[in-house]
């Protein structure tokens, strides 16, 4: 099988996803894990079907290659947002080591059914190291950035730099804010977005500046998102090829200002499996081929 996914903004052939029918399970599964995995509010488990359905359908108008993990009694609610648990590189899997302690289950889950898929096992975030897939956001096929938080700490980048010194040349060390807490979802795509090799959608307020700067430096033009638009997830985007992606709606501004730089936008409802769950198309899903 072929696989790699060194861009955020190539167009991607093959994604894995997780229904909630296999991560929700039942409304009764649903009413006995919110609270403890710190949801904002209670999903409803139908409409959560009926949004997800819509969602897929969007996925479904570029991408060719959908796959599907199935449910897993090692896992909970938030196994539906399947871009934490692995990396996909040229070289293989990396398993993450989540930081939010009841998601451990989901790296397992989802490298057992890579490799029935014929995706090898680069390694994986062990010990003391955390690692999130959220906090990994691709600047060039050869570097990528990694956010340190209470999500993803040093000794997790420390080993993926060393399971992947073979096929990435650099990685960028951003420090994450307190914010909201270690309760909280703070990942460094919460901040960013990228949208087209020049071109990316951020929330600068909490993006640290030498970052920031460094997107500048190498000619990103910078679509900044208003203070209420990111309380409503309008910087998490899932961009399916370049220039072409999908949000959540209710952001109109951030809409518009992404289609005066030519960008296509396609919107769906994501108040149960995105908004309760602070998890946002990029979330949803993994990427397992793109092109660079």
């Amino acid at each position: 099988m072929r696989y790699g996914c060194h861009s955020k903004v190539g167009k991607i052939r093959k994604i894995l996803i997780k229904h909630p029918k296999d991560a929700f399970l039942s409304q009764e599964v649903v009413d006995s894990q919110w609270k403890d995995l710190n949801y904002y509010g209670c999903p409803d488990y139908d409409k959560s079907l009926e949004e997800y359905e819509h969602f897929v359908n969007l996925l479904k108008e570029t991408i060719p290659e959908i796959y599907y993990l199935s449910k897993n009694d090692n896992t909970h609610l938030d196994s539906i947002y399947t871009h934490d648990p692995i990396l996909v590189t040229e070289s293989g899997a990396v398993l993450c080591h989540m930081g939010k302690e009841e998601r451990n289950g989901e790296p397992l889950a989802a490298g057992e059914y890579l490799s029935e898929l014929g995706i090898p096992m680069l390694g994986a975030i062990t010990g003391k190291g955390r690692l999130e897939g959220g906090d990994t956001v691709w600047l060039d096929e050869r570097t990528l950035a990694v956010g340190q938080g209470y999500r993803t700490n040093r000794e997790g980048i420390r080993q993926l730099g060393e399971l992947t010194e073979d096929c990435i040349d650099a990685l960028v060390v951003v420090p994450l804010p307190h914010w909201r807490g270690p309760d909280d979802v703070l990942h460094l795509m919460s901040l960013i977005s990228p949208v087209d090799r020049n071109l990316a959608v951020v929330y600068s307020r909490l993006m640290p500046v030498p970052f920031r700067e460094l997107l500048l430096n190498r000619g990103i033009k910078l679509i900044e998102v208003s203070e209420d638009e990111y309380e409503t997830m309008g910087c998490n985007i899932l961009t399916v090829a370049p220039r072409r992606c999908i949000m959540i709606a209710g952001n109109p501004r951030t809409k518009q200002m992404l289609e005066e730089e030519g960008v296509e936008v396609r919107e769906y409802i994501g108040e149960e499996i995105s908004k309760k769950g602070a998890g946002g198309p990029t979330c949803l899903t993994r990427p397992i081929l793109r092109e660079v």
